[in-house]
């Protein structure tokens, strides 16, 4: 009996690479975060919902896909000091050459349509420079996937039971929980979860809102104001969502939903016309 071709190049054999490349030039490149989540999930939440949707993202579009990337960019995350949180985080410039040296090694090898997935939200934060440098230099075309997640939830907000107000998509609550207990319901200790907790810092004072993690802050009733707060500013237990409605049947809806969503896009990207004129691999600075 055949084995079946391995959709993870980390489990190929050059040989395997070789056979995907005369099918397909996309390949998926998961990127993760390892941060403090609220008590009852891990650390590598987001790259677990990341790599979730990745591995069936490749199944239903026919493509390969990288190991993942298990580090972000997560400065926000790191807690206070000697607290033993454990986050770890990649400077934005760090993390930007890690994903300079990915993307051409794959060019090199002939790969012209790279797309990063990650669930993390704050590794958009420090794209874009990057992506455009790796595009303006070889002529490939990078994109970057994040799944719906935090305030952009349009695609999935349907199987979700959490009200607005209560912050559905956001760090730790119903989409995590859900497709943790789905995904690895070994890692999920529903004994530990907390009830939502999120508030402006108390340093600022009375006069500041704030209801999610997004990098702003509300005064006066507009929320125009970007301060780079940390995470334990404005949430004590590093949960924001509401995990109590979770379930492993909403979990598995999420990642269907989102990884069909995916695929699709995949295939879509499959018929663009890529033309790379430079696949050299050097150490230069982007």
């Amino acid at each position: 009996m055949a084995s079946k071709r391995p959709y993870n190049i980390l489990e190929c054999s050059y040989v395997e690479v070789q056979e995907w490349l005369k099918e397909t030039d996309v390949i998926l490149i998961p990127i993760g975060s390892c941060e403090k989540h609220g008590p009852h999930i891990p650390l590598g939440t987001d790259s677990f919902i990341t790599m979730a949707v990745v591995e069936k993202a490749a199944e239903k579009a026919n493509v390969p896909h990288t190991p993942l990337v298990p580090f972000g960019y997560s400065p926000h995350h790191m807690g206070e000091m000697g607290k033993g949180y454990g986050s770890i985080t990649l400077r934005g410039r760090t993390f930007r050459y890690l994903i300079y040296d990915i993307a051409l090694s794959l060019i090199y090898h002939g790969f012209n349509k790279l797309v990063f997935v990650s669930h993390h939200g704050s590794n958009t934060k420090v794209m874009d420079d990057v992506l455009r440098a790796i595009r303006y230099k070889t002529g490939a075309l990078p994109v970057w996937y994040k799944t719906p997640t935090e305030r952009d939830i349009k695609l999935i907000k349907d199987l979700l039971k959490s009200p607005p107000e209560e912050a559905p998509g956001w760090h730790s609550g119903e989409e995590e929980t859900s497709v943790l207990m789905y995904y690895r319901p070994d890692l999920v200790k529903m004994e530990r979860a907390q009830p939502r907790s999120i508030h402006a810092p108390r340093w600022l004072g009375e006069k500041f809102i704030k209801t999610d993690g997004t990098p702003t802050i509300e005064f006066m009733g507009s929320e125009n104001i970007w301060i780079p707060l940390e995470h334990h500013e404005y949430s004590d237990n590093a949960t924001i969502g509401n995990p109590f409605v979770s379930s492993p049947e909403t979990g598995k809806a999420i990642v269907e939903r989102i990884s069909t969503h995916l695929a699709e896009f995949v295939k879509e990207l499959k018929k663009v016309n890529v033309q790379v004129y430079y696949r050299e691999f050097k150490e230069r600075a982007f």
